[in-house]
């Protein structure tokens, strides 16, 4: 799908795995990662840069991950060692490096080229990562949440109940509030949130219970419990492109 652009390294192997081609995670054999002793290395603290060969939207990207993330536990590896990758990388997309190396310390995953395209576990079993998982492509193409945006986004006829919600933005560690309707979708809310703080909605990735809520959702079906803390994870890099443009 596309080709790493912003890695230079003398291990031919990690351009490859920085491919987006790449679908299925792939895990090796346990005997002989024993036998050469693999070394760690820490998790290197850059967005790997890469163009995508057909671009794509951010909805595409988005469900590029979630089907890789929903069907690799069901090939090889470790569930535990899958959903530690997946925080992982959403830690380290957030520029939340030092997280990220807690989460995989925590996991004892290891990383021997520095990137998250090739892990193993204590055991010895590796874990690829396609490069669509770790960073947006340079070349993504902005969705259009305006007025001729798609039905999902446009206001319910039957808005509910008002709710305040309470976000975390992870640009700025601050929690804010923002007054809702209990039938806006999370892709309303975003637009909310932009039109309150400034965030562009394309930008924002709103967690709860460690769950991503997908734009399309209800906030009645988040089920967020009052005074429960929603994590907005905003892709600084992006909306600083975004500022420039």
């Amino acid at each position: 799908m596309g080709n790493c652009i912003g890695i230079n390294r003398s291990d031919p192997e990690t351009l490859d795995t920085g491919s987006a081609n790449v679908t299925r995670p792939v895990t090796g054999n346990t005997s002989s990662y024993v036998g050469t002793q693999r070394k760690n290395h820490p998790l290197c603290h850059e967005t790997i840069r890469w163009k995508s060969e057909v671009p794509l939207t951010e909805g595409q990207l988005r469900s590029k991950r979630d089907e890789f993330w929903d069907t690799a536990p069901a090939f090889e590896g470790r569930k535990e060692i899958w959903d530690a990758l997946r925080a992982a990388t959403s830690a380290a997309e957030a520029l939340d490096f030092q997280l990220a190396q807690a989460i995989l310390d925590g996991a004892n995953i290891s990383v021997p080229n520095g990137y998250l395209t090739e892990c193993y576990d204590e055991l010895g079993s590796q874990y690829k990562l396609p490069i669509y998982c770790l960073s947006y492509p340079i070349n993504i193409v902005k969705e259009d949440y305006g007025r001729d945006s798609p039905a999902e986004y446009s206001e319910p006829v039957d808005g509910g109940t008002e709710v305040v919600l309470k976000l975390r933005l992870s640009s700025t560690c601050t929690d804010v509030k923002l007054p809702v309707y209990s039938k806006d979708t999370i892709g309303q809310c975003k637009k909310k949130l932009q039109a309150q703080e400034g965030i562009d909605a394309f930008t924002q990735r709103w967690f709860y219970g460690g769950k991503l809520l997908g734009d399309k959702m209800h906030i009645d079906e988040a089920h967020i419990q009052p005074g429960y803390i929603v994590q907005v994870i905003v892709n600084t890099e992006k909306q600083s492109s975004l500022a420039i443009s």
